[in-house]
């Protein structure tokens, strides 16, 4: 519940006089309420309500019956109450949470349903918390597979973000919870978050790294968005002009609030004049100002009221943020119809659990899956098996009710099949399980040196009828965690040379990554299987056995391009530094992930858009509606698909653009649409795409404009970049 501050008698009966009639205006249209109480509203009550007056909350003004603004951390889960200037948690007993998959598990199923489905339960969990804003989606474009942030995003490319974006955020602010989609824009590396400056040509600003957050705004309707911490042109994004007035408020027609970032803010007037709306969690201890409350000494505090008591200021760009945030708060806090919420549910473990099932990539299988009825003796081998990935990588650190770890879901699997499993620790990683007062309550400590623990391993496996290896990444400084990136491709801790040498031992070796990042695989030729699990949350450890038994036929399908080597990154080109700090400029341009892959030539180990499944799929020649495309017109491109195995299961249906006769550089392809179909064996089905004038446009950054140019391009239809099956030409006129 919120927290609300004593109150005397007679002020107590004021407000609740003031709720009770503002509630029974039915008929006052927001906007109308929102200038009504405008201008009701001294200068000081406005500037009160454009910073926070707590960790996570700003403040409301209760004598005109506007209540506090409150926010939580996601987006994966609802984050633990923490005390009210603290950032240590409450101590609470009853703000666990159900923990959903990470977002790049969520794009990797490439199913809106299933976004919406996520986005509706994790509303649900944040509306019966009493909360506001919801921290997330996250929508940043994977530019580097080193990103510490990388698992809290949605891939590389802008298309599959904003589609699976925009299910989430309707999904939660059905529950009168606002979005706040972050970090809005260009927070593509954690390690110097604060004081990279990026430029970019405006070509790769609105082709790549602005669209997700472009349908976030105008097909989602987000209520609020969250500047990130970087600059962009020698300014910072929490007060950058032309991203948050010039595009966000002007060209996007933006109406709900800009969030801070927490300590995003750095300068008075420029959050003034630029957009800013409401300040979250500048460093201050309130000491310099004399002050006794740090929130007043917040750059939108005290000094913003000192500006304008002087007449430096007017407070015409207060009212537009005071508008902004009234608004925000009309649709949630004040939102007289939205449900009552609800909190680790039985469908929101469900809802966990389908989302991990479908984002679980099988990346390669030669046969080893799924486990076979005969298999009697599985070795799993990894301290990923029994390691919280919950708990820590940064504020989407959750307090869960329950997680379900890889080793208990498979154990629990393999009896009921009649197989024993027998773990072994083979390596060690991060002994630490604990994030701002939360513990995992694991005690990972280890005395045996990695020597004897491979030893260990490779006598276990030899007898194994089946070695599982899971191991990858954690949610440690230099992993996948906030504020700080990865420091290489390879695995950490000598993963690498414990599969080498349990594949030796026993070659019925599958390896299972938990991760939000591709790594580097030298072992990828000598492994049968190869699982990307993610991060899978609370049912973790269930969708991963439901997948490797073949209870869910594996239908993830990757959302980056995964390399063979750091050298093949776009980002990562000679003479390109990372992590950057201070000015770097995006050489790459337009030609992010895959768009460099294929253009450049460049073979990658996985492409984008990946995904084998237990049964196989065959995509029959592409058919036009017709052969010319008009100005503001479309055609129509169906293909059917069949499923030509002998179990039922699910694929995703790409289809990319090629311009083939582009007078500008253009990408070899591009991704304009998907579908995702399930099929039971022998089942055919058409998927029919829409192809519009608009797909084929690009930026001219010169004309700031969208053009399209006339001539020849391409349909290709596939079930990767790297799996074109049929193709179609047309032309527009």
């Amino acid at each position: 519940m919120k927290y609300i501050p004593f109150l005397s008698l007679a002020l107590a009966a004021s407000v609740t006089f003031v709720a009770c009639v503002n509630s029974s205006r039915k008929t006052v249209s927001e906007e109308d309420w929102i200038e009504q109480t405008l201008a009701k509203m001294s200068v000081e009550q406005k500037v009160k309500v454009i910073h926070a007056q707590s960790k996570f909350s700003s403040a409301g003004v209760p004598e005109l019956g506007v209540p506090e603004l409150w926010c939580t951390d996601g987006p994966h889960g609802i984050r633990p109450e923490v005390l009210w200037d603290e950032w240590v948690q409450a101590g609470w007993t009853s703000d666990s949470c159900v923990a959903f998959p990470a977002l790049t598990c969520l794009a990797a199923t490439w199913n809106r349903e299933v976004a919406a489905l996520y986005g509706k339960s994790i509303g649900e969990e944040a509306r019966y918390r009493d909360k506001d804003v919801l921290l997330g989606p996250g929508v940043n474009i994977f530019r580097t597979p080193l990103g510490g942030r990388n698992f809290e995003y949605m891939g590389e490319d802008p298309y599959l973000a904003g589609e699976m974006a925009v299910p989430y955020i309707k999904g939660v602010q059905s529950n009168g919870v606002a979005t706040c989609v972050k970090h809005y824009c260009l927070n593509n590396e954690e390690t110097n978050r604060h004081t990279v400056d990026i430029d970019l040509d405006d070509r790769a600003l609105y082709e790549i790294y602005l669209p997700a957050f472009k349908k976030a705004v105008q097909e989602g309707g987000s209520w609020s968005i969250m500047s990130s911490y970087n600059l962009y042109r020698g300014q910072h994004v929490s007060h950058n002009h032309r991203l948050l007035v010039d595009i966000l408020k002007g060209e996007w027609g933006f109406d709900g609030a800009v969030i801070s970032d927490w300590g995003g803010v750095h300068d008075t007037d420029e959050a003034i004049h630029n957009g800013m709306d409401i300040e979250f969690g500048t460093w201050t201890d309130g000491l310099t100002m004399g002050k006794t409350n740090s929130y007043d000494s917040y750059y939108l505090a005290d000094p913003y009221l000192k500006k304008i008591r002087s007449g430096e200021v007017g407070t015409e760009e207060l009212d537009d943020k005071v508008r902004r945030v009234l608004r925000l708060i009309h649709r949630t806090a004040m939102n007289q119809d939205k449900p009552a919420g609800s909190m680790r549910s039985p469908e929101h473990y469900a809802a966990a659990r389908r989302i991990g099932d479908e984002g679980i990539v099988l990346l390669k299988n030669e046969g080893l899956l799924p486990v076979k009825p005969e298999t009697k003796n599985i070795l799993i081998v990894g301290e990923n098996a029994i390691k919280s990935m919950i708990v820590g990588g940064g504020s989407s650190s959750l307090k869960a009710q329950r997680e379900i770890y890889p080793l208990l879901g498979i154990t629990e699997r393999a009896e009921a099949a009649g197989a024993s499993v027998k773990w072994v620790r083979g390596y060690v990683g991060s002994t630490d399980n604990s994030y701002n007062g939360v513990k995992s309550g694991q005690d990972l400590s280890e005395s045996r040196s990695a020597g004897v623990l491979i030893a260990e391993a490779v006598e276990e496996a030899a007898k194994a009828d089946l070695v599982l290896f899971i191991g990858g990444l954690n949610k440690s400084k230099n992993q996948d965690c906030e504020g700080k990136d990865r420091e290489g491709l390879e695995l950490p801790y000598g993963q690498d040379e414990v599969i080498r040498a349990i594949v030796e031992a026993n070659p019925r070796t599958a390896v299972i990554l938990i991760s939000g990042n591709p790594v580097a695989m030298p072992w990828v030729d000598d492994v049968n299987a190869i699982v990307e699990a993610w991060h899978g949350g609370s049912e973790a450890g269930h969708a991963l056995a439901d997948v490797l038994w073949g209870d869910v036929n594996p239908s993830g399908h990757l959302p980056f391009t995964w390399p063979v080597a750091l050298a093949d990154c776009p980002a990562h080109q000679e003479g390109m530094a990372f992590p950057n700090d201070g000015k770097t400029f995006y050489n790459e341009g337009i030609l992010v992930g895959y768009r460099w892959f294929d253009t450049k030539g460049v073979k990658p180990l996985f492409p984008f858009g990946h995904g084998l499944s237990y049964t196989t799929f065959e995509i029959g020649e592409a058919r036009l509606s017709g052969k010319t495309i008009r100005k503001d017109g479309s055609l129509k491109v169906s293909v059917p698909v069949t499923n030509t195995g002998d179990r039922a299961g699910a694929t995703v249906v790409q289809l990319y653009i090629s311009d083939d006769e582009a007078s500008v550089l253009r990408p070899a392809k591009e991704l304009k649409g998907f579908e995702k179909v399930s099929l039971n064996p022998g089942e055919t089905r058409t998927v029919t795409f829409t192809v519009k004038e608009e797909d084929l446009r690009y930026f001219d950054a010169d004309a700031h404009a969208w053009v399209s140019e006339n001539g020849t391009f391409t349909a290709r239809i596939g079930c990767s970049a790297g799996d074109i099956a049929t193709e179609a030409t047309f032309t527009l006129i």
